[in-house]
């Protein structure tokens, strides 16, 4: 009679949700995500002012229009989960940029601005989330810019537009989210590859996924 317990080798191994190594972060990711952080917070603080141009001429147009010009504020989170590709980089980089342009004086104050990046930031994390940080695709990058884009717009729409008529929200949340699409999604990966193709992002996933291309 063999009495020796079955093994359990033939049993299938099911993978956890997330990606393996999604949770680890070594000194190099922490390091390049503060560097993408501090530079697209000096991104920030350019923009804070540079928009007043482009905004005076949408307003006009249309109330929310301005929404279009949303955008800029919103690349650093979906910058840092292309680039570094683990749980947590998209808040971490967005709001150290938020930080950044805090602490160079934004117009709206340290706390306001921190608190903006972190809802950005979030939005976008929750959309890599979604794909288990396994996809880095175009489509998955205009979607977490538009993921930032819309709790950023929502969060806008609770401090600074309370109380706005259903056209101005409706128009609003539309132009936020595309701008989000375009210049934080689309844009944020665009970069993403513009970087990995010279090689700088060689110890990253992200960059030998571009090399391999090459």
């Amino acid at each position: 009679m063999n009495t020796s317990a079955p093994t359990s080798t033939s049993a299938p191994v099911r993978a956890g949700f997330l990606r393996p190594g999604a949770l680890r972060w070594r000194v190099v990711d922490i390091v390049v995500a503060s560097v993408l952080g501090v530079a697209c917070g000096f991104l920030f603080y350019a923009w804070n002012f540079g928009y007043l141009g482009p905004k005076a001429l949408l307003e006009p147009l249309m109330p929310g229009v301005q929404g279009l010009l949303d955008g800029p504020w919103l690349i650093a989170g979906v910058l840092g989960g292309l680039v570094i590709r683990k749980a947590g980089a998209a808040i971490y980089v967005e709001t150290i940029a938020a930080v950044v342009s805090a602490l160079a004086g934004a117009q709206w104050g340290g706390f306001l601005t921190i608190e903006a990046g972190l809802v950005q930031g979030l939005g976008a994390e929750l959309i890599f989330l979604l794909f288990a940080y396994r996809v880095w695709t175009l489509p998955v990058a205009v979607l977490a810019g538009a993921g930032a884009a819309l709790a950023g717009g929502i969060n806008n729409m609770i401090l600074w537009f309370a109380g706005s008529d259903a056209t101005f929200t409706t128009v609003y949340m539309i132009c936020t989210v595309l701008s989000g699409a375009v210049l934080a999604g689309l844009l944020g990966w665009l970069l993403t590859r513009g970087l990995a193709a010279t090689g700088a992002l060689d110890r990253f996933g992200s960059g030998r996924e571009v090399r391999a291309r090459v």
